[in-house]
């Protein structure tokens, strides 16, 4: 009996012990398993700049500032982005509203263009087109290369800007420019007060006197999810603007795939063999949406007859 009142207890604990472990275990699962449907929830999918979709931790995130960026920041640029621009000159009647948005947007006397539109014609028996002519951001800028302050520089989003603080206006940056898209700022600003705000190249402003200035695609707007003042300003949708990395370009109003873009419609980049690689992309005026003479009602008898003896 009494053997077997041992072998009860033994029994007894044995099956506790047993129990007790089972118990320890499964709470251990539960515990892992709760860990990590956690660590499931905390991870999202984001597209990478090589075109890659990963899994991260999203406190890995770090929000992109929205104000202009001043000193080193502005240098470097915005992490992940390559900005192209895409000019469709089919749909271009010279509005000219692009180079008042860009004017207006930047605090630009009406005689500094930093956007242009020239009228183009190829040759004799073709007829002629306006053409929108923005910097071109190229990639082998010569501007940059020829700048002896480091004023004018490259940014690894793409695009090239002017320091207004460094320059000291010798105007090798335009000389070297093969697209003629600076220019000398020879006044003040009309409407900028000095005491408004903290000088950044994102946003130009405010211009000084004597050094150059050009078109930025506006990247202050873009640290806000915003299109330039070009692309809103235009009314006939012409020009598209947008991320290479996510091949995703929008005029306003339609976002469209970068590369099926240029593929369906033959874009192609201005004088492109003088090996610049110029951001800036134009699809050819086929299937046009005006006649160009309609580029000439706003102009005055003295501009018409200029264009007309031109053509």
């Amino acid at each position: 009996m009494e053997d077997h009142n041992k072998k009860t207890r033994r029994d007894f604990f044995r099956k506790s012990l047993e129990a007790g472990l089972a118990s320890a275990a499964g709470l251990s699962v539960l515990n892992s398993c709760s860990t990590e449907a956690k660590a499931e929830a905390n991870k999202i999918k984001v597209l990478t700049t090589d075109g890659k979709l990963v899994e991260i931790d999203s406190s890995l995130l770090q929000p992109v500032s929205k104000e202009p960026a001043v000193g080193e920041e502005a240098r470097e640029g915005i992490p992940g982005r390559k900005f192209v621009m895409v000019i469709d000159l089919g749909r271009c009647k010279n509005a000219g509203k692009c180079t008042e948005n860009c004017q207006k947007g930047h605090d630009l006397a009406s005689s500094q263009k930093w956007m242009q539109v020239l009228l183009m014609k190829d040759n004799e028996v073709t007829a002629p087109y306006w053409m929108p002519k923005p910097c071109f951001h190229c990639d082998n800028p010569p501007c940059v290369k020829v700048c002896p302050v480091d004023a004018t520089f490259k940014r690894q989003d793409g695009i090239v800007l002017v320091d207004n603080e460094r320059c000291i206006g010798c105007k090798f940056c335009m000389s070297a420019c093969p697209y003629s898209a600076r220019i000398f700022n020879w006044e003040d600003r009309p409407e900028y007060d000095l005491t408004d705000q903290v000088y950044s190249p994102e946003t130009s402003v405010p211009g000084q006197v004597g050094t150059v200035g050009k078109c930025d695609f506006c990247p202050d707007l873009s640290r806000e999810g915003k299109l330039p003042h070009c692309v809103t300003g235009c009314p006939m949708g012409a020009i598209y603007f947008g991320d290479a990395n996510e091949d995703a370009v929008s005029n306003g109003t339609e976002t469209v795939r970068f590369k099926k873009l240029l593929a369906d419609r033959a874009g192609y980049r201005y004088l492109e063999e003088l090996g610049t690689e110029p951001r800036v992309y134009y699809l050819p005026p086929t299937e046009r949406m005006f006649p160009y003479e309609r580029g000439f009602e706003d102009m005055s008898e003295e501009e018409v007859e200029f264009y007309k003896e031109f053509i």
